[in-house]
């Protein structure tokens, strides 16, 4: 009797993680930056829906770009029995450890759009070609701005190497023409309301400026707003980078110049893919996999939804 009571509690607490293994199909854990901007939810529901297509559970894991809120998320979903990981990191050097335990824990982990400053934690990194596409950015920007003036610059998060890339193709270009001057460069973390309180400063300081480069689309967005409340939205042209749906909106009115168009769908279906690819016993995967991007602007945004 003593051993039928033990055998009955003990299935009673095992019973749930029983049944989540009861399939015998492998569980797909999206851990992603940050939920509070549009596209990354576009990335966050891309990769789940492709998951479950493919026949896996999959549940997603907000980072709430907090290095810290990562890290137990990792813990939970290591201790929560998931097979494999599709990451959007918040840091570059802070999210290799996250990888690391995970790999430890023999999950595979496959970056999406932001990279981790390692090549042996991730299995693999699906990421856009940020530099070239904010090459094309610059050279648009250099072209509306007839080659001079003021201008300022609102980074994004500075742990994120995306944010240095996207800047670095822009700077590669517009540093090349000397009349156009950059007075001021500040971190808008990639926050929408955070990019309209920095341009709010900067334009205290610098009521001249011509032009703002956003390092997504968010800030754009916020400085967008920024330039709205000044009564300056006709004077200072704004610049972007992501594709999302609203500044494409406000292209083809042409109250924005110009944004990278990023394919998060295409980023989440290949993390998925790989995945799959994974449990079925590959492990030979590239350690980066560059998408493309493409520059819209006014005359090319009618193609875009």
């Amino acid at each position: 009797m003593k051993k039928l009571l033990f055998l009955f509690i003990l299935l009673s607490l095992t019973g749930i993680s029983c049944k989540e293994k009861q399939d015998g199909k492998p569980k797909i854990a999206v851990v992603i930056s940050t939920l509070n901007n549009p596209w990354f939810v576009v990335l966050a529901e891309s990769a789940v829906e492709n998951a479950r297509k493919l026949g896996y559970e999959a549940k997603i894991f907000d980072s709430q770009n907090n290095p810290a809120t990562e890290s137990d998320n990792f813990e939970n979903l290591i201790s929560s029995g998931f097979d494999a990981i599709l990451f959007n990191p918040t840091d570059a050097d802070g999210s290799i450890v996250n990888v690391l335990k995970a790999k430890e824990a023999g999950i595979p982990v496959f970056c999406m759009d932001r990279e981790i400053n390692a090549d042996n934690a991730a299995t693999s990194q699906i990421l856009s070609d940020n530099y070239s596409g904010c090459v094309e950015i610059g050279v648009t920007f250099v072209k509306a701005l007839n080659e001079k003036g003021n201008y300022a610059e609102i980074l994004g998060l500075v742990g994120d190497n995306n944010t240095w890339a996207r800047s670095g193709g822009f700077h590669s270009v517009v540093d090349k023409f000397p009349n156009l001057k950059m007075v001021a460069q500040q971190s808008g973390d990639f926050d929408r309301n955070k990019a309209m309180e920095v341009l709010e400063t900067i334009m205290q300081a610098h009521p001249d400026i011509e032009a703002v480069f956003c390092g997504n689309d968010a800030m754009a967005m916020g400085a967008y707003q920024a330039l709205q409340s000044a009564g300056k939205a006709d004077k200072v042209k704004v610049f972007g980078f992501d594709g999302a749906s609203d500044v494409i909106e406000k292209i083809k009115e042409k109250k924005i110049v110009a944004t990278g168009m990023q394919y998060p769908k295409v980023m989440a279906k290949t993390a998925a893919q790989y995945a799959d690819e994974y449990f079925k016993g590959k492990r030979d995967f590239p350690q980066r996999v560059p998408v493309e991007v493409e520059l819209v602007t006014a005359a090319n945004a009618g193609s875009y939804q």
